[in-house]
């Protein structure tokens, strides 16, 4: 077994880091990593209806989606990743026991009643410290989970808080849990490297043949491409959510003005435009200008701002009704 305690605090590495173990490295390896405040969507999800979209822009918080199916998580430095990439044979089984019960047996030497409740969370004392997802390819099982250790609760509560009326889809949807760091049921303060280096030693002591390994300069880079490819980009992380309706109305100058959106991968497909206000043209002529458009801020502002928006709009600006598109 390979075991790996990632150096890079970047969530879009180190998603991609668990793509590559999987797909191009032949050994069972395990694979601890922290990540930058990040917020990291299950496969199914449609991002947007799954994040507090003003505050993640406001606090530079980077989206991933994983490979993984499941519900939205946040990350930050208080957060510890843990996975394990197995050869499996040809076991299928939706059984998260046996990956997460190293992370029981050092918290249990701790002092801690922690367990494995429902299908795939780590309850302690009533409350979830860890989600965990999987998959299976070829031969193959990744297994992940994440463990509440000393993260900011206030921010993963901002961060996940989005708004159920904007969006109307049938994406999976996460559901919202009573959860808890587990530095706050410790018998005696302790540092995430310490707790860190419990996880791994444990591990060690499981899979005797474990040992420390670290990527080559050519498996970085690889992995650094597969970022730029894909973990990184918008296609990947926004673009390949499920259909989905969004609505939105915002107060300007000119009057309400009221968005409703049909998106398909990302693009807008449909775009009907109400409100009080009084327009000069027709609204149907701005509609038309961002139908087929991604829906995605950057690519919607640069046309915004191609207008001229007094035809519909008097006194209100592009980034102001830009606000009533997210």
């Amino acid at each position: 077994m390979l075991s790996i305690v990632s150096k890079s605090h970047d969530a879009y590495f180190n998603l991609a880091t668990e793509e590559y173990i999987l797909k191009h490295k032949q050994a069972n390896c395990f694979y601890l990593y922290v990540n930058a405040p990040s917020i990291i969507v299950g496969k199914h999800q449609n991002t947007l209806s799954e994040i507090n979209y003003d505050f993640v822009k406001e606090n530079d918080i980077k989206v991933v989606r994983r490979m993984t199916g499941g519900g939205t998580v946040f990350h930050d430095l208080g957060n510890l990743n843990f996975c394990f990439i197995m050869n499996t044979g040809d076991e299928r089984t939706d059984n998260f026991e046996t990956y997460t019960r190293p992370v029981l047996q050092v918290l249990r030497e701790l002092g801690l009643d922690a367990r494995l409740e429902g299908r795939n969370d780590l309850i302690l004392d009533g409350k979830k410290f860890s989600g965990n997802a999987k998959l299976i390819w070829q031969e193959k099982v990744l297994q992940h989970g994440t463990i509440l250790f000393k993260s900011r609760m206030t921010d993963l509560s901002q961060a996940l808080k989005a708004n159920p009326l904007k969006f109307d889809d049938k994406a999976v949807k996460s559901v919202a849990s009573r959860v808890t760091n587990i530095s706050e049921h410790l018998p005696k303060p302790m540092e995430m490297e310490e707790f860190i280096t419990r996880i791994r030693n444990h591990v060690h002591s499981l899979y005797p043949q474990a040992q420390d390994y670290e990527f080559t300069g050519d498996e970085t880079a690889f992995i650094h491409n597969l970022v730029r490819k894909k973990y990184g980009t918008w296609d990947w992380n926004f673009g390949t959510s499920p259909a989905y309706n969004f609505c939105k109305a915002i107060r300007t100058a000119a009057g309400t003005v009221e968005f409703f959106l049909q998106v398909e991968k990302g693009v807008i497909k449909c775009i009907k435009i109400y409100g009080d206000f009084f327009p000069t043209y027709d609204p149907a002529e701005l509609e038309t200008e961002l139908t087929g458009l991604q829906h995605k801020e950057d690519v919607i502002l640069a046309r915004l701002f191609s207008l001229d928006l007094t035809r519909w709009f008097n006194g209100v600006s592009a980034p102001e009704l830009l606000e009533g598109l997210f």
